[in-house]
């Protein structure tokens, strides 16, 4: 154990074909594309998004369906594609951005999007006589080091939140890689990253990178590559449930298993469909992007610990390939805020004009 098979991680009707970008990750899969893992996921990401579509477009099923296929496979090398994947959405999204941004899809780039806030210098963008600088400090830089462009997000001096297109090749550009000390995701390095004058060129409006549509079904397609991992430490337990004799403790826990891996299943797909429809915008997509995200998050966390308790401790001492699922997963899930977004889905919940149930 455990090189599990490679196949589709359905989000729709089972007997639906699979769409272009998961037809793409099935051959490339098939045939060991990415044995050096994030190198190789970085090298592959330009022309996955070629084929995989954005959000919103009508391929937003399959696009689900691949992050999810591929989390099942290695989390890590989602976790290095989905970025690039999401910024390219975002981009094609702001519909025209010139300099920096204007080859999204070029086969020699690779983009992340650093969009998180915090730390004692934060970072902010000024406007000059030739263009915007930013200056700061940025937490949460996955792949920094590695990537050769990002969008990043940035306060102006009225304190409005924009976003930014960067070289990341560019002069005073520093990523600290020493800082990512996790277990899981060990390949993902994602410490803070310093910026001195900075050049970059704004992507939307202030304000525009919240505001749009987009930015709830980003939220969603990374739920979809917990799901994803959720089904790659799941089938791990199927395994040992479909050998001689399982006990019915394990069996139990198979059951507890499936029925939250169903729920979050039906949530992404019944996502999909909305956001294709014009369906989950503004408050709606919001709302939706928070129940789907607490639905998964919740299925993934109940897959970790009835997967330890199934199985016990060797195959996560002996087993390489399920111990950095289990890893990666708790690390990646915890994207999901825990209560706190339960408390804003609660809010958002309350604030409704009409029962949701």
């Amino acid at each position: 154990m455990t090189e599990q098979s490679v196949s589709t991680v359905a989000l729709g009707a089972r007997r639906h074909p699979d769409g272009p970008l998961v037809t793409r990750l099935l051959d490339d899969l098939a045939v060991g594309a990415f044995p050096d893992g994030v190198g190789d996921a970085l090298a592959a990401a330009p022309g996955l998004a070629a084929v995989a579509g954005t959000p919103g477009t009508g391929s937003t099923l399959d696009l689900w369906e691949g992050l999810a296929t591929l989390a099942a496979y290695d989390l890590g090398v989602a976790r290095a594609i989905e970025p690039h994947l999401d910024a390219v959405a975002i981009l094609a999204q702001a519909g025209g951005v010139v300099d920096l941004a204007d080859a999204a899809a070029s086969d020699t780039r690779t983009w992340g999007v650093f969009a998180a806030e915090g730390g004692t210098d934060p970072l902010t963008a000024t406007r000059t006589p030739n263009g915007w600088l930013l200056d700061g400090a940025k937490p949460w830089c996955s792949l920094a080091d590695r990537l050769t462009h990002a969008l990043v997000g940035a306060r102006t001096a009225d304190g409005e939140r924009r976003l930014f297109a960067v070289d990341l090749a560019g002069p005073g550009v520093r990523p600290d890689v020493s800082a990512w000390h996790a277990r899981g995701l060990a390949e993902i390095p994602s410490g803070p990253v310093r910026f001195e004058r900075v050049p970059a060129a704004p992507v939307g409006g202030p304000g525009w990178y919240l505001d749009r549509p987009g930015f709830a079904w980003g939220g969603i397609g990374v739920a979809a590559c917990w799901y994803g991992g959720a089904v790659g430490v799941a089938r791990t337990v199927l395994d040992a449930a479909r050998a001689d004799d399982p006990s019915p403790f394990l069996l139990m826990h198979l059951g507890a298993i499936d029925v939250g891996l169903q729920a979050a299943r039906s949530a992404l797909a019944e996502a999909a469909a909305a956001v294709d429809a014009g369906e989950a915008t503004g408050a709606a997509g919001s709302l939706l992007a928070k129940r789907v995200r607490g639905v998964v998050a919740r299925a993934a966390e109940d897959t970790l610990v009835r997967a330890g308790h199934a199985l016990g401790p060797a195959p996560l001492a002996l087993d390489a390939a399920h111990a950095k699922r289990v890893a990666d997963l708790q690390l990646y899930v915890r994207q999901h805020h825990a209560e706190r977004d339960e408390n804003s889905l609660g809010r958002a919940v309350a604030a409704g004009g009409v029962a949701p149930w």
